[in-house]
Order: structure tokens, then sequence, then C-alpha cells
């Protein structure tokens, strides 16, 4: 859990303790607090523009942070004027955003019905459902991009992808669900890409987007619950849902919370391994470390596990078209198409990469011996 930020109220206090005091030493005594902790407050007021020694005496409100302040002066010295830019705190928008939903996720705890597990199901056997970038929520115009999508279409062709694969899989006892990121168009109704800014080509309302979204997925868990004995879910963060991704795993972790044979991964990190006997797999969206980095970045993350280990994996998304990465010493490298189609800026640029969705079944000894695939020509729109 985020720590809770503190009131303003303490923080001004600091700040005038010193004040009064005229050292810090002797603030933070008549305070009874240590020494470090009044100078972390008083860095944090001035970061929310409380500083009245250098003119800041406007606060911004959270989750913003003070970016600069221009303050005029008369003649006689005195404050006339004054300017105060700020910009958004991304670590205390982070914890609004998961408060938020922590608790919105509270009217959904436990209310997953039981499904019926499987009658048999081979305990050798891990099959990986990747999800390349979904992009719900994205709107696309065929005339203008190739092909018609929008919201309906994504929760379609995802279900029955899901239930097309699950359907021609082995009865493996485990199954990894496998968000690779971007499962969200937009991370915000700003509608705009969270780090540049970029404008985005949207379908319906931000809220309806994510109740169809959530509804999407909980579809799929279910249906992987009659298939396999225990189902893991990974939410990978996406450069468009760095926020929204983690909403998502919250409520689906509420929502199955009375279901053991579910576990859903809530860390934040934008790199997840799991280690299946003799199988190690890695996944990342694909905006940070470069493919060729992932390896040793697998080997320092989890020693461990790659010494004992022989079949390593890395299942990548983002880039929105098949690779598969020159085979590394000890470990591939592979990256997977989105079953969705190219938006208008995607179109213009020229992309022109095949759309489809793969379950991957993996033997705890001797690694991937099975993949299937479904092409978006096989279902129905």
């Amino acid at each position: 859990m985020p720590t809770p930020p503190l009131p303003d109220a303490v923080l001004m206090e600091a700040v005038e303790a010193v004040s009064k005091h005229g050292s810090i030493s002797a603030a933070a005594a008549s305070l009874n607090i240590a020494r470090s902790t009044l100078q972390n407050r008083i860095a944090r007021a001035a970061m929310a523009g409380h500083s009245p020694e250098h003119g800041m005496t406007k606060t911004a409100p959270a989750p913003y942070l003070v970016k600069g302040v221009s303050s005029y002066y008369n003649k006689d010295g005195v404050l006339s004027g004054q300017w105060v830019k700020t910009s958004l705190d991304m670590r205390r928008a982070e914890e609004v955003t998961r408060a938020f939903v922590e608790s919105m996720s509270e009217e959904v705890r436990g209310l997953s019905p039981v499904e019926p597990g499987p009658k048999f199901s081979d305990i050798d056997l891990l099959t990986v459902y990747p999800m390349g970038d979904p992009h719900f929520g994205m709107y696309a115009w065929a005339k203008e991009a190739g092909d018609d999508f929008d919201l309906k279409k994504a929760e379609s062709l995802t279900t029955q992808a899901i239930d097309r694969l699950v359907a021609s899989s082995p009865d493996s006892k485990t199954a990894l669900l496998l968000n690779l990121g971007d499962f969200f168009h937009a991370d915000d109704s700003s509608n705009m890409t969270p780090t540049n800014g970029h404008p985005l080509d949207v379908d319906t309302r931000y809220a309806q987007v994510l109740q169809v979204g959530l509804r999407a997925l909980v579809h799929c868990i279910r249906r992987l619950l009659r298939k396999h004995e225990q189902v893991i879910v990974w939410m990978m963060p996406g450069n468009h849902d760095p926020h929204s991704s983690f909403a998502l795993a919250l409520c689906l972790s509420a929502y199955f919370e009375n279901n053991k044979r579910v576990t859903v991964d809530l860390s934040p990190s934008l790199y997840k391994y799991f280690r299946f006997g003799q199988v190690l797999i890695g996944a990342h969206h694909g905006h940070g470390a470069k493919m060729q980095e992932l390896p040793l970045l697998m080997a320092s993350d989890r020693a461990e596990d790659w010494g004992k280990t022989k079949h390593r994996y890395w299942y990548c998304g983002h880039i929105h078209h098949m690779t598969r990465d020159k085979e590394h010493p000890g470990c591939v490298v592979e990256t997977f198409r989105t079953i969705a189609p190219r938006d208008a800026w995607h179109a213009g640029k020229g992309y022109r990469a095949g759309r489809d969705m793969y379950a991957i079944t993996h033997h705890r000894a001797h690694g991937e011996f099975l993949r299937t695939r479904c092409d978006v020509s096989m279902l129905s729109v």
C-alpha cells in the first residue's frame, strides 16, 4: 500500500517552526521529530509551493507539484505579483489512482461465481496465452485505416480468440493469461498518451471502456478456469495504460478473491517472471529495456532461477508485429502481434502487420512443444 501523503498543515507547520526557532535542529526539537524528518517535510512543502522566506505562499493541490514560480516586486521590494507553474507529480498521481481503484473494487470483491474445474489436467504442462496490445477503446475507420474497430469489436474479437485457443490447447494444469500491455488505448479521459501527450482516436466514454474491458477479461478467466486447474493473470503496464493496467488487475483480483484457483499478480513492476520446472518465462511490454538487453536483465533479476532452468523465454508486445529476435545465449526473445487493427496514425506510417493471438504450451522439462494460432480471419465480427 502506498504511504498516505502528509496534510498541507503538517508541511506548513514544519516551515513555520524553522522560521520561529531559527534553525533546523531547534525546530525539529520543538516538534519532537528527527532532523532528517523535518528537512524532508520542508523540501516537500517547497515542492508544493510553500516557502515564505522565498516569497512562495501559493500551494499547489495534490497530485500537482510547483514547477516554477515567477515573482514580481515593486520598487520598495514588496511582492506585487506572482505566477505559479505546476506539473503533475506522477508518483502522487499513481497513489491517488490506486487509492481510488482500491475503493471502487470493494464493490465487486468476491463476486465471481464458482466455476467447475477440469476433470483431468496434466501437472507437467503450462499454457501461456499472450495478449498483444488489445487496445480496448481505440477507434478506427476502415476508409482511413483499413479496418473498422471500436469497443464492441475489441470485446468480441478478444473473447472469441480466447474461446478458440482454449478449446484447442492441451489440458495443462496451469495457465498464464498474459496481457502484454496497452490493454487500454487511453489511460484516462484526456484521450492522450500519458508520457508524450499525443492525441488518440478513441471510441465512447472512458468509464464505459473500463467496464467493457473488465467484462471481457472476466470472460477470459472464467473460460480458462473450465480448462485449467490454476489460472495466473498478469496485467503488464504499457505505455498507453500505465495506471489503468493496475486498476484492471486490482478489480480482477477483487472479483476473483473467493476463487483460490485464480492468482492475479498485483506487482507494478515493468518486468515479471515465472518459473515452471526447467522453464523460465519473462514478460515486458517492450517500452523499457531493449530486446537485446532482456536476457541479461533476466539473468540479473532471477540469477538463481536462471541457473536452475534450461528453457528461457521473453514475451513482449508494444511494436505490434511478430518478431523472434536472434536466439541469445540461453534465452529467446519474442514479440507478438495484436488482434486489433491499425489506427489512423499507424496506417499513415505504413504499418501492415498481421493480426492474431497464440496459446503456447510448455512442458516443465522440455520447454515449448506446442503452439496454437488464432488468426483474426477465423473470428466473426
